[in-house]
């Protein structure tokens, strides 16, 4: 399945070790996710060498072309919180997944559209969880 995994960049980095796990995880089993890179501690330098229409060029060719959309939500981005509404106007299913006790948006929590899943994690073994049974239809929109 080809899965664009969305993660905080320039709002902040705490969560980077579990997006890190997260991604190694989905491509160990055989997912395909193009933004696999922005999930590692070099992320910041490559996406520097790009000029901001590049990126978002980039990024919605990546959002029309994947199957789903997995998004790490713990960190507040305004760039994860466009690729998610971007997903949800494609009519693509969405995950979103946040340690438990970290505020999230409220516009993505009082978000009730139907491709929509949100759900939150108290490890990262949980994390992989959520979005290996998303990926299986086993979480349901």
């Amino acid at each position: 399945m080809n899965i664009y995994f969305a993660c905080s960049i320039t709002g902040g980095r705490e969560f980077e070790s579990a997006y890190q796990t997260i991604v190694a995880a989905l491509l160990a089993d055989g997912h395909e996710i193009p933004t696999s890179h922005l999930a590692q501690a070099e992320a910041m330098d490559g996406e520097r060498a790009l000029s901001p229409q590049d990126v978002y060029e980039r990024d919605v060719n990546w959002i029309r072309n994947c199957d789903v959309l997995i998004a790490e939500v713990s960190v507040p981005s305004h760039g994860v919180g466009y690729e998610i509404a971007y997903a949800l106007q494609l009519g693509k299913p969405v995950l979103c997944i946040s340690m438990e006790g970290r505020k999230v948006s409220k516009m993505i929590t009082g978000n009730s559209a139907p491709n929509l899943i949100i759900t939150t994690y108290r490890s990262v073994d949980e994390a992989i969880a959520s979005a290996k049974n998303f990926l299986q239809g086993n979480l349901h929109l």
